[in-house]
């Protein structure tokens, strides 16, 4: 059974890991020192500091071994003071569809994947405001007592922490020769002849991709050389997903069986009885079954539905397309589910229990292309009688980008909602094929972008300028669609219901279809 994480440092100290916990903010305060974050000052009259606490966190391989105890000093930066304490707080992450068609490509064209990690990454970045801190627990001296902390770093917890990182690093490795992808300012690449590189940032996590273990090494070396870095190797596990690679193949497959457990274990389903499907065909869900008196409120109180839907999410955004339809309906119930919902978040976690080994996975193909399936439900929400959208793109074989959403307009006709599920596959099309040209590897990318549908009027509505009585009140907006398709920007094209492997995302199948959808492999 593993311990839970200390939340505090009472419970730290506590903990049967006390000596761990103890050795991990002894190694957080020297870095601390070691980079100058703060120096100790009176406090100006008038003036009050904000605090910070510290954070406990074990870190596990990809089989959930210990890898080592991790303490943080963070600022409580929930009381700064906007234009006081901060001004600017934005800061770019990479995405998950980003991190999937990086994946993709080292899947195809055998790219070596090398993992590094920032340490102590936000103490890089520098500080514009005065900002004073209370001295962090248990490193109080009694010659300091009446002091507090004037930073001259930026520290985790404070609400432009990120922000400066992310532009400190941005402005050393623009430096060496890199640029960022204008469709995603966290992924960027340098050439140098025949030979690149792509890096992808996700806050202190770095993944290197590249043709040239010569130029992996000269970027590894120039990080190194300007941040404290810790080189993981062969990247085979980052934010919680696993990457399993058959290089003979031209395989690579992206897992979460660890973090599945993880859930599966904390919810107690650790031993359940796998199930067939995350969702029933025909299943429905609405407010009516939301708790109709206060008795039924306080029984759903006790039950952590919000928790576990999500950490579902995290799941459905990052490896498992299969359940986004259902995690995205369970979603809409999070302010006050009921016992229905509740029954079928445990149906997931049992979908799961069967489903943990599944894998997206990218292959090495003769024709690299960007391929996208749309589909739509009718009016399938029974409160508002919205219908849901769904797509899903495939690039080397293997999923990059999928979403389930409900639209955010009634439609009268089967054909306007999948015309409205078009729109938005469209518009994520374009993002990912203006993000594929900025890394300028992918050939064959000038072809229109493929989006498959089943219905054969939104198809053929989307390919000219016939109007119909289904057709003439359509919003404007949407008609957005035809003119990149008159503009060879994409081509919509008809394909039949028993192929089309959007479904799942708009609604619940059999089991018998549902396990055909090629999405996952278990390979």
């Amino acid at each position: 059974m593993m311990e839970d994480d200390p939340i505090n440092f009472q419970q730290a100290m506590k903990s049967s890991n006390s000596q761990k916990w103890i050795e991990a903010m002894n190694e957080e305060y020297k870095s601390m020192q070691d980079n100058k974050v703060w120096e100790l000052v009176p406090l100006p009259v008038g003036t009050k500091p904000i605090g910070c606490k510290w954070i406990f966190k074990t870190k596990r391989d990809s089989n959930g071994n210990v890898e080592r105890y991790k303490a943080r000093l963070v600022a409580k930066g929930f009381t700064q003071k906007e234009g006081i304490d901060f001004k600017e707080t934005f800061s770019p992450v990479s995405t998950k569809d980003s991190f999937r068609i990086i994946m993709a490509l080292v899947a195809h064209y055998d790219l070596e994947l090398h993992q590094m990690d920032v340490k102590t990454a936000f103490l890089n970045g520098d500080i514009d405001e005065t900002i004073y801190m209370v001295q962090p627990e248990n490193f109080v001296s009694e010659d300091s007592k009446n002091m507090v902390c004037k930073l001259t770093k930026s520290i985790y917890g404070l609400k432009q922490a990120s922000r400066q990182w992310y532009f400190k690093f941005h402005q050393i490795i623009v430096s060496y020769g890199f640029e960022a992808n204008l469709m995603d300012e966290c992924v960027y690449h340098k050439f140098s002849g025949s030979k690149y590189i792509f890096l992808v940032l996700y806050v202190d996590d770095i993944l290197l991709a590249t043709n040239d273990i010569s130029i992996l090494h000269d970027t590894n070396r120039f990080l190194s050389k300007h941040f404290e870095m810790k080189d993981l190797g062969d990247a085979s596990f980052v934010l919680g997903i696993q990457i399993h690679r058959d290089r003979s193949r031209g395989i690579l497959g992206l897992s979460q069986r660890t973090y599945i457990d993880k859930v599966l274990q904390r919810y107690g389903m650790q031993n359940s009885k796998p199930g067939d499907t995350p969702v029933a065909k025909g299943d429905k869900f609405s407010l009516n079954q939301c708790p109709k008196n206060s008795l039924e409120s306080q029984e759903m109180q006790k039950i952590p539905y919000a928790s576990v839907v999500g950490s579902l999410m995290y799941a459905q955004v990052c490896t498992r397309p299969d359940i986004a339809y259902i995690v995205g309906m369970l979603g809409r119930y999070l302010s006050n589910p009921g016992m229905d919902h509740w029954r079928v978040v445990k149906r997931v976690m049992r979908y799961l229990q069967r489903t943990k080994e599944y894998m997206l996975t990218y292959r090495r193909l003769d024709q690299l292309e960007i391929i996208g399936y749309s589909d739509s439900d009718f009016a399938g929400c029974q409160d508002s009688r919205k219908s849901t959208s769904g797509y899903i793109y495939l690039l080397a074989g293997g999923a990059i980008s999928w979403r389930s959403a409900k639209q955010t307009l009634i439609t009268s006709s089967t054909m306007e909602a999948e015309f409205v599920a078009c729109y938005e596959a469209s518009n994520q099309g374009i993002w990912l094929r203006n993000f594929v040209t900025g890394l300028r590897v992918l050939d064959g990318i000038e072809r229109p972008l493929k989006i498959f549908c089943d219905n054969k009027s939104a198809v053929i509505y989307s390919n000219n300028n016939r109007s119909s009585t289904k057709s003439k009140y359509i919003d404007i907006k949407f008609l957005v669609v035809k003119e990149k398709v008159q503009s060879g920007q994409i081509s919509i094209e008809h394909i039949g219901t028993n192929s089309m492997i959007a479904d799942p995302l708009t609604k619940g199948l059999p089991p018998k279809i549902y396990v055909t959808i090629d999405w996952s492999s278990n390979d």
